[in-house]
């Protein structure tokens, strides 16, 4: 159990009950109630939210989102509470459809669209509709998405709609080349779009080293603490955006002298949750550290990397996982990331906004999701 878990067990203990007895329909979304009795039982806690959650009618998680049409969209996880019980390899984490979320402005009201893609519709697709992330090109959205093909193996799927807000149709087959999960489609100035994926433990990206699916691989990472850490993955997009237009690649992560960060190194080494976005002429790739609970990322110049490593963007958030993006409008930087407010509960989440700042010297500065 991580550290802000322990601080907040009272909170899930009071929260929980009260939020599963409010929970209705299938995907057990707390009503307006339950939502204001989590908040009330944070701040009894000691320990005050930097943000609240964006929509408290359904638990969403995962945010990856975009600026288009002079409005926020953001395509996310859907959780639901299902019976299975938690692991390390997230089988808890059920998901099996998405909705899309949009609003005009940080503040504002937002919008939860209709059922944008289900599990149902993907002929390849057996369970688990993980993190998303969406790109646009030609006048049409494309929804890129990970999920368990028939043999328990996750690959990445694409879905394409004239709606930002979908529905989506996807494709019969994932994109050919795929594994892993935590797609994060990165568009340059020049046109030119690329998937940054992958994952470990649960995301299977140890079971995928050579391309091929390894059902008996290592359960958690290479098992190598003296050796380079597991690398996520890149690769440049087909200009019709359904295919990978080359095999991936490695995306190399180093410290200040150039050396590749190492499988012990918890504290900075990748886990899941890549997003990659450009400020002032750098490239930024950002990820999660997964059982160490930060949000990290180094600077490039290249989409290709290599990215040195450069810090923390987010501090651990009450639950386990930690996914993000980081998008601008109209002059300001934000992050969008996701946290238990509302449940108390790992598996049920609420995505959140922050603004996001950087130093003169192009760092970011370290966010805190708690205001003490």
């Amino acid at each position: 159990m991580d550290v802000s878990r322990r601080i907040y067990a009272a909170l899930a203990a009071t929260a929980f009950c009260g939020l599963m007895a409010a929970c209705n329909g299938t995907g057990g979304a707390p009503d307006a109630a339950a939502s204001a009795d989590a908040t009330e039982a944070g701040a009894a806690s000691g320990k005050k939210y930097l943000s609240q959650p964006l929509v408290s009618e359904m638990y969403t998680a995962d945010p990856s989102a975009h600026v288009w049409n002079g409005k926020f969209y953001i395509y996310n996880s859907h959780d639901v509470d299902g019976p299975t019980p938690e692991d390390d390899l997230g089988g808890h984490f059920e998901m099996r459809d998405y909705h899309v979320l949009s609003m005009d402005k940080v503040g504002d009201k937002v919008t939860i669209g209709p059922l944008a893609l289900d599990v149902k519709q993907v002929p390849w697709a057996s369970k688990q509709m993980w993190a998303p992330d969406a790109a646009f090109k030609n006048g049409t959205y494309y929804l890129y998405f990970p999920a368990k093909d028939k043999q328990g193996a996750f690959r990445i799927g694409v879905a394409t709609s004239k709606d930002p807000m979908g529905p989506f149709k996807a494709e019969p087959q994932p994109i050919k080349g795929s594994y892993s999960m935590d797609p994060a489609v990165f568009t340059d100035d020049d046109g030119q779009s690329y998937m940054y994926f992958g994952g470990i433990w649960g995301g299977q990206l140890q079971r995928n080293v050579n391309g091929k699916y390894d059902p008996n691989g290592s359960k958690t990472d290479l098992q190598a603490d003296d050796k380079p850490a597991l690398l996520p993955r890149v690769a440049r997009m087909t200009g019709d955006m359904l295919e990978f237009a080359e095999a991936p690649r490695e995306v190399k992560i180093v410290d200040e002298k150039g050396k590749l960060l190492l499988g012990g190194d918890h504290d900075r080494r990748f886990f899941e949750a890549s997003w990659m976005h450009k400020y002032k002429g750098k490239y930024y790739f950002s990820y999660s550290t997964g059982d160490t609970h930060y949000i990290a990322y180094g600077i490039g110049d290249n989409p290709y990397g290599p990215f040195t490593y450069k810090g923390r963007i987010l501090n651990p958030v009450e639950g386990w996982t930690s996914h993000h993006s980081i998008v601008e409008k109209d002059g300001k930087w934000w992050l969008f990331y996701a946290d238990s407010q509302l449940s108390g509960q790992t598996r049920l989440r609420n995505v959140k906004v922050t603004e996001l700042h950087y130093n003169e010297d192009g760092t970011i500065k370290t966010i805190d999701p708690f205001v003490h």
